[in-house]
């Protein structure tokens, strides 16, 4: 038993049935609600590592339930959402949550996202110290020098700022609006087009094939989800 607890909530009676099922076989503790008012108060109850929620639902929305969670916890959310609430999708990710999953979804996709969310919860609470090494890269904040699979790179402050940044959340779905007012404060978070000039002059540095980037991904109409594994080399 894993001894993981996840809490699932939707109010469409058959996704939450199959979930408790597909979840409970994989050796979770599962609770589920059905609005997100009673996903609240079992959240308060039940202090789960996971919470999986759908976005469109009675009494209180996703998107709300978001907000109330994140003043209580940093547990990891995944957020369900149909096909083109690109809009909803990052107002939740605003919130708080920590990525999404469109409807209908495979059980295998919504597992691996899971089992990459709960890896994270650990990785997050190691902050970026002076020297940190992650996957392909190496920071060192005190010569400011940085190493993408043993090879030195120069990148401005800005650039700097904006890696460290992508290594802290690494894996995590970050939208526009959020790197915008980490890196460069809350009136930068409507500048879309500086952000894409800044990944793209990161990506050109760091990433083997600029223009098929393997570490600075894009998620359409919404941000950036940062992957620092190494790249695979074929002979």
């Amino acid at each position: 038993m894993s001894g993981e607890k996840i809490l699932v909530v939707d109010d469409e009676p058959q996704i939450t049935r199959i979930l408790r099922r597909t979840l409970s076989a994989h050796h979770y503790e599962v609770r589920t609600a059905s609005d997100g008012e009673t996903g609240l108060d079992t959240f308060r109850d039940f202090s789960p590592d996971l919470v999986i929620t759908d976005l469109q639902m009675p009494e209180m929305s996703g998107l709300e339930l978001c907000r109330e969670i994140r003043r209580l916890s940093q547990v990891p959310i995944i957020v369900l959402s149909v096909k083109g609430e690109e809009d909803t999708k990052v107002a939740a990710l605003d919130a708080g949550a920590d990525d999404y999953i469109t409807k209908p979804f495979g059980m295998d996709e919504l597992m691996a996202r899971i089992r990459a969310a709960l890896r994270r919860v650990s990785a997050e609470k190691v902050e970026i110290k002076m020297q940190t090494a992650i996957g392909s890269f190496s920071v060192d904040l005190e010569t400011y020098t940085v190493k993408v699979r043993g090879n030195s790179i120069h990148l401005t402050p800005k650039e700097l700022e904006l890696l460290v940044y992508f290594l802290k959340n690494e894996g995590k779905v970050l939208s526009h609006r959020t790197i915008l007012s980490a890196i460069w404060g809350a009136n930068s978070v409507e500048q879309n087009e500086y952000l894409r000039v800044f990944v793209g002059n990161l990506r050109k540095k760091i990433e083997l094939d600029p223009s098929h980037p393997r570490h600075v991904l894009t998620e359409p109409w919404v941000g950036y989800r940062f992957i620092a594994e190494p790249d695979e080399i074929s002979e």
